[in-house]
C-alpha cells in the first residue's frame, strides 16, 4: 500500500487530497493544526490517520519523523501554505507578516523535506511534491505587486530546484504544481477552478512523474510554467 504524508489536510485542496488518495487506497498520513476542529477530515473514509502538526513548529516536525520512523513515504506532499497579510503592497509592507508567511511557505516545507527525506528514499515512488503558484513564477510576474506571497512562493520554487539536483543521486523527484485560481478559503468564492477538479489533475500528472521530471514547474492542466 502506498502512503503518502500530507501538510495542511483539514481543508481545501487538502481535504481534496486526503480524501481522493484514501479513496484509491493509499495509506494517507493526514496532518492540521488543529485535528479537533477537523471534522470533515476526520471524516474521510479509508486508512487515514490524522497527526496534528503546525508547520511552522519545527520541533514539532522532528518529534513527528521519529514518531514515524520505520514508515517508507511515497508521495511527501507540502500542501500547507497562507497568503500572507493585507499589507502586501509598496509603501505598505507588513514585515513581521512577510516574516511569517515565509516561514510557512517556504521554511516549513524545506524543514518537512530534511525531517522526513529517508522515509521517502526507503518508499517505491520518492517524491517530494509542493502547491506552489504561478505568482511565484519571475516570468510570469508582469504587473508587479503581492511581494509578500509572490516572494514566498519564488523562495519555495528556489528550494525545490536545489532538492532536485541536492537529491538526485538518492533517486528522489522535486516537483512544484500551480494548482491554479481555486474556490478555496484562500481562493475565495469567485475562483473559478474547483479544487477537486485541480487535484485530480494534479494527481493524475503525478501518477506519471518520475526522476527524469524533478525540477519541474507544472500547471494543474499539465502546462510547464516558467520559473
Amino acid at each position: 500500500m502506498p502512503t503518502i504524508l500530507l501538510t495542511g489536510a483539514n481543508r481545501g485542496l487538502g481535504l481534496q487530497f486526503a480524501g481522493q488518495y484514501a479513496a484509491d487506497g493509499w495509506r494517507v498520513i493526514a496532518t492540521c493544526r488543529d485535528p479537533a476542529n477537523a471534522a470533515d477530515l476526520k471524516a474521510v473514509a479509508g486508512q487515514v490517520e490524522v497527526h496534528v502538526l503546525d508547520v511552522t513548529d519545527f520541533k514539532a516536525i522532528e518529534a513527528l519523523a521519529v514518531e514515524l520512523i520505520g514508515t517508507p513515504i511515497d508521495i511527501l506532499l507540502n500542501n500547507a501554505g497562507i497568503i500572507g497579510p493585507d499589507n502586501h503592497n509598496f509603501g505598505d509592507i507588513d514585515y513581521d507578516g512577510w516574516a511569517d508567511t515565509f516561514r510557512v511557505n517556504a521554511m516549513a516545507p524545506m524543514k518537512m523535506v530534511e525531517c522526513f527525506i529517508d522515509h521517502v528514499a526507503a518508499s517505491e515512488r520518492k517524491m517530494i511534491v509542493s502547491i506552489s503558484s504561478k505568482l511565484g513564477s519571475m516570468v510570469e510576474n508582469t504587473d508587479g505587486g503581492h511581494y509578500i506571497y509572490r516572494s514566498s512562493k519564488a523562495a519555495l520554487n528556489a528550494v525545490h530546484m536545489s532538492l532536485a539536483n541536492d537529491l538526485a543521486d538518492r533517486g528522489i523527484a522535486s516537483v512544484v504544481f500551480h494548482p491554479g485560481w481555486a474556490r478555496t478559503s484562500m481562493g475565495g468564492p469567485r475562483a473559478p477552478v474547483d479544487p477537486g477538479e485541480s487535484v485530480t489533475a494534479i494527481r493524475s500528472i503525478v501518477d506519471n512523474l518520475g526522476i527524469e521530471d524533478s525540477g519541474r514547474f507544472v500547471n494543474y492542466d499539465g502546462q510547464p510554467i516558467d520559473w
